[in-house]
């Protein structure tokens, strides 16, 4: 029995040395946290409902994209965009997805398009692209945040 009262003495003299490490700050934590984070990607890209079906996260970007360009083409078609400017096959439209599920379309222009009157091509596009369905935000460590891209967008389809 007196063995058991040695090797119990051991173990427990011997153990000490796990009580002294050394616990990182909250601030350091956090710093070390924040430095693992990648903020140029997010965890999950924008979606539409219809979108959220499919299982795999590039399926769902792929879905998102060709989903939002087919309805903005459609949106583009009824108007006299092409009419007007029988030149212009392509927009490139920058959208900016609101944490707040809210988007922005704001169309870019090269810096030599003195060929079109380009105010009055954005305000067509403010005109039209109005009521879009209910998109999900994209998140980040589950957060919801703004994300931009450039989505260029055919408007004469031949």
């Amino acid at each position: 029995m007196k063995h058991y009262y040695f090797l119990l003495l051991f173990i427990l003299f011997t153990s000490c040395q796990y009580f002294e490490k050394q616990v990182p700050s909250e601030k350091e934590l956090l710093q070390k946290e924040l430095k693992a984070i990648n903020w140029k990607e997010v965890d999950e890209y924008p979606s539409f409902v219809d979108c959220d079906k499919l299982d795999d996260k590039t399926e769902r970007q792929q879905c998102f994209f060709n989903l939002l360009t087919q309805l903005i083409q459609e949106k583009l078609q009824v108007d006299t965009l092409s009419v007007l400017y029988p030149e212009l096959d392509t927009i490139e439209v920058k959208v900016t997805v609101f944490p707040n599920s809210k988007m922005k379309f704001e169309p870019q222009f090269p810096k030599d398009s003195v060929a079109y009157d380009t105010i009055k091509i954005d305000s067509i596009l403010h005109a039209r692209l109005v009521d879009f369905p209910k998109v999900n935000p994209a998140l980040k460590q589950g957060i919801p945040v703004k994300t931009q891209f450039i989505l260029p967008v055919i408007i004469k389809i031949e």
